[in-house]
């Protein structure tokens, strides 16, 4: 493999170098953004609705998933790339291993990446142990919208910061190698990035995690509906969507992104 791998990532966070990470969907994109320097391209089932129209990240299936993920793939040089795993596709070890197989073999994924916490420890060990890199991902979690009551921040009660800490460990000890954490409070993700080894990619967590992602629609000011408080639209103010990619990239680099107004206390 060519590029970034998930060695990369972890030197970056050993020197203190920010991972700028986007979501993808297409070889279009997946260019624009790697010529802006992004070291991590996310297939994110946030395609779901930026891209196919549904109101929750939950219908997107598999054979989509895979699709995209070869449509990036066939763009991508230098980015370390990364599928997640869409709603209902990992529910026991052995479904997650085929379903991963897929986006590996057919999508050309490097790593893919699934929703939960200590339910899915099982499904972390068997998927490292069949040479198959895991990014995990806490806090908000899309696919469990209904289940959370809507989109909204999580850890914030001191049960529940506790158990994203715990989490975060058991994954990393399960063999995940690489950890999203979406709209928790700032000071609850540094806490968690400096616990861990591994390097921990945050989205409306704050500005101390070890990089920043956003959907590339929400970083352009072109996704449908409100855009999340965390989001700042790169391309508002003119310029070309070249220049606000890169932008957005060099907002991360220099920690001028997420400013505090893109975090949550």
């Amino acid at each position: 493999m060519r590029g970034a791998t998930i060695s990369t990532l972890r030197q970056m966070k050993a020197t203190g170098e920010k991972i700028a990470a986007l979501t993808a969907y297409d070889a279009s994109f997946a260019r624009l953004a790697e010529a802006a320097g992004v070291d991590l391209l996310l297939v994110g089932d946030s395609l779901a609705m930026v891209v196919q129209g549904h109101e929750s990240t939950l219908p997107v299936t598999v054979g989509e998933m895979v699709y995209h993920t070869a449509a990036v793939a066939r763009a991508r040089t230098r980015a370390l790339l990364v599928a997640d795993m869409p709603f209902m596709s990992f529910g026991s070890p052995a479904q997650a291993l085929d379903n991963a197989g897929r986006l590996m073999k057919e999508g050309g994924a490097h790593m893919v990446k699934l929703e939960g916490g200590a339910s899915q420890l099982e499904t972390v060990r068997h998927l490292t142990r069949h040479a198959v890199p895991v990014c995990a991902h806490l806090g908000l979690l899309p696919q469990s919208v209904h289940q959370l009551g809507g989109y909204k921040v999580q850890g914030r009660d001191t049960a529940s910061a506790q158990q994203i800490r715990e989490d975060a460990l058991a994954l990393q000890a399960a063999g995940a190698q690489l950890l999203v954490l979406e709209c928790v409070p700032a000071g609850l993700a540094a806490e968690v990035t400096a616990a861990l080894a591994i390097p921990v990619i945050g989205i409306g967590a704050g500005p101390d995690t070890d990089g920043q992602v956003l959907v590339i629609y929400d970083a352009l000011g072109i996704a449908p509906g409100r855009p999340p408080s965390f989001v700042r639209n790169f391309l508002a103010g003119g310029g070309s969507v070249p220049e606000a990619l890169t932008a957005y990239v060099r907002a991360v680099k220099d920690r001028s992104f997420p400013a505090p107004e893109h975090s949550y206390g």
